[in-house]
């Protein structure tokens, strides 16, 4: 196979996409190169190995500590093992873009894998890997509406920024990446420091306007290489069957189907499906008759959104479920909250710890540590079912790192706020928009913890039904919106602007109109849900719960961290092991003593601080006799710090036999003479009082 190379400048970088040189044997490969990011993307595709109602699409993202010369600093594992969080969500990005333009009755297996190969620390692989992989699936043989576009998106002091660094993106107010068709949006993600709605719009009608170039290189790609289209099967039922059905669920299910209690709604699709069984028993199988059934009824619904503006719950458009919150549920805890939207109910709790239990992340960049973190747990029976319940799986990690980016701009620093923070969102009850519950709850645990954010944050979830050139956005979806629906746009903020976005949906991407709409009924959305949770709990709580543990900071020279350590940590684990506290040393001179115990932080700061005081001569303390020797006595003067009376100095007499003049334990003032060359220090007790 010949090879071919396609290449074009892009925001000051050559990208690149080539095939025929790797993997020949899949369906297409395309090595993408941007700077000196390498990434491999791949599609193959094959007849199911059983009847499937769903399309099985698999997208694996695979980091490879060699892309950046690495080798994992484990001692035991050198291989990598299971994908990190920031591999699972970049996975999420490619398969959310990629997904929605697959022809809706094509159910073949499809598997795209991307392998980064290079990484150059400065540009991100994600927007690479969603452009090789469209660049792959536009030039393979499988049936896709592509191609696809990615643009990541910065912004400062009022300027978007094309594909930021990495360097860039550190003093961005803004990290948007943006999947565009042609001329419609298909995935949106970003994090942000409480933009306007109106800068939102601007970055992505600017990302859609800087993809243009992309979809050039991909169009010249395709010519030279791309291959036709291979023909797939699609399932046919007797359209005269098939008709009577519909007829009968028309006619006969129209009442059942507006209910605003989801699981009242659920056992009535699940009686009437039984009815349809019995009725049609022969003609068609259960499967069939139960896909008819569902087809139908969405059809049902998004006629009666789009046409008489009627949701499943009898909300208006712009309406959100009945909202109830509650703050400081759990007596043990340092914060909790439950947040309710209608069926949708969420616990999150939060934890403080010392700066040491923060977490430490390896990945392609190297190791680093984060101490603000968020996870999102999704038990059956938040959904009424029956299933295993095993490690969290891509769509609670990405539930949980949406939750955890919407607070992360609100979050005080370390120097302001020195713990390491945890929050856990328990799904216990599921109906849409979970992850905006999470951040709802998050919000509020943080504050009854006592944690002073910024501003506190809400999130709504919108979706959207379209009948041709008609469409409806919906505030709050619910379960059964989301399900029949044409997108979920989840947005979080404060009252100022906007911390996260995320985009999803089922058909081939929005116009600028229904974003722009979106954004606006958002915002009056998330500041309703807003208000109801200040009315609750108005701002942070003054003191933090009396579980969780008390942080002193204090500082010391540098160069004494060692005297504070000790050889072999002698001295520290001596500290931490008579008081109980923990204790973090920054490289700086840093300290951070933590306990839950106010007496023993102190006294381990004062210990710290005397090891570290430059006692000077013609300073007194008041001292502790630790050991007697025959030419004098051993005193400590701060902890951890001990100056010798010489036997001549402890009286202004002639003292004959030291053990009658001192006892161990004894306590007096002493006056410091001098400090010898040794850095001994050398007390008297003669003439002190």
């Amino acid at each position: 196979m010949k090879i071919v190379k396609k290449e074009i400048e892009w925001g000051g970088r050559t990208l690149s996409l080539e095939t025929g040189r790797v993997a020949n044997q899949a369906n297409a490969a395309v090595l993408g190169r941007y700077g000196e990011t390498v990434v491999l993307a791949t599609v193959v595709s094959a007849k199911p190995k059983e009847e499937y109602d769903f399309f099985p699409l698999t997208v694996d993202y695979e980091e490879k500590l060699y892309a950046a010369g690495r080798i994992s600093g484990s001692r035991f594992i050198k291989r990598e093992g299971r994908p990190s969080e920031e591999a699972i969500l970049t996975g999420r990005l490619i398969d959310r873009s990629i997904r929605p333009l697959f022809p809706k009755d094509y159910f073949n297996e499809v598997q795209v894998i991307v392998t980064v190969l290079s990484y150059d620390g400065e540009n991100d692989p994600d927007i690479l890997s969603i452009i090789s992989a469209s660049a792959a699936l536009t030039i393979s043989n499988v049936p896709w509406e592509g191609p696809l576009a990615a643009v990541k998106v910065g912004y400062k002091d009022g300027e978007v920024i094309l594909n930021p660094t990495r360097v860039e993106l550190d003093f961005s107010d803004l990290d948007l990446v943006v999947s565009p068709s042609r001329e419609k949006v298909v995935m949106i993600e970003a994090g942000a420091k409480e933009v306007s709605e109106e800068v939102a719009v601007k970055a992505i009608k600017f990302a859609k306007e800087k993809s243009a170039p992309v979809f050039d290189l991909i169009a010249d790609f395709q010519k030279e290489v791309g291959q036709e289209k291979a023909p797939y099967e699609t399932k046919q039922v007797d359209p005269l069957i098939e008709a009577e059905i519909v007829d009968y669920v028309k006619d006969h299910f129209k009442e059942k189907l507006f209910n605003p209690d989801k699981s009242t709604k659920e056992r009535a699709d699940e009686e009437f499906k039984e009815e349809l069984y019995k009725i049609f028993e022969g003609k068609l199988t259960k499967t069939q008759m139960s896909e008819i059934f569902a087809s139908t009824v969405k059809k049902m619904v998004r006629k009666a959104i789009v046409d008489d503006k009627k949701r499943p719950d009898g909300r208006a458009t712009d309406e959100v479920r009945p909202i109830s919150v509650e703050v400081g549920l759990l007596p043990r805890t340092h914060g909790s909250a439950l947040f309710t939207r209608g069926d949708t109910q969420v616990l999150t709790v939060a934890t403080l710890g010392s700066t040491s239990l923060e977490q430490l992340i390896e990945g392609m960049e190297g190791e680093s540590t984060k101490r603000y973190i968020h996870h999102y747990s999704f038990p059956p029976f938040s959904t009424g079912e029956v299933r295993r319940i095993g490690s969290p799986g891509r769509r609670e990690i990405g539930h949980g790192a949406l939750a955890e980016r919407a607070l992360l701009s609100v979050t005080p620093n370390q120097e302001k706020f020195p713990y390491t923070i945890r929050l856990v969102s328990e799904v216990l009850s599921s109906s849409g928009s979970t992850s905006m519950a999470a951040t709802c709850g998050s919000t509020l645990a943080l504050m009854d913890a006592g944690v002073p954010v910024s501003a506190p944050v809400s999130g709504v979830a919108m979706g959207l039904v379209t009948e041709g050139e008609k469409y409806e956005i919906l505030t709050d979806i619910q379960a059964l919106e989301d399900f029949y629906g044409d997108m979920d746009f989840k947005i979080a903020g404060t009252e100022k602007g906007i911390t996260a976005i995320q985009l999803d949906v089922k058909i081939p991407g929005l116009t600028d109109e229904i974003i722009e709409k979106t954004f606006t009924q958002a915002k009056e959305g998330r500041l309703f849900i807003l208000s109801k949770m200040l009315s609750v709990i108005p701002q942070a709580r003054e003191e933090l719960s009396k579980y969780a543990p008390r942080i002193t900071v204090m500082h010391i020279p540098p160069k004494k961290i060692g005297e504070v350590i000790g050889t072999g940590g002698k001295t520290i684990n001596k500290i931490i092991e008579e008081t109980g506290v923990a204790i973090d040393i920054e490289d700086d001179g840093t300290v951070m003593i933590s306990s839950t115990d106010p007496d023993a932080s102190e006294k381990a700061r004062k210990w710290i601080e005397g090891l570290t005081h430059e006692v000077k001569p013609g300073e007194e303390y008041e001292g502790t006799v630790r050991r007697i020797m025959p030419f004098g006595a051993f005193v400590e003067i701060l902890p951890g710090k001990e100056g010798m009376v010489h036997i001549s100095q402890l009286a202004p007499y002639r003292v004959e036999d030291i053990h009658k003049e001192v006892k161990i334990g004894q306590k007096f003032k002493v006056r410091v003479t001098e400090i010898d060359e040794q850095g001994r220090i050398n007390l008297t007790k003669k003439f002190v009082k």
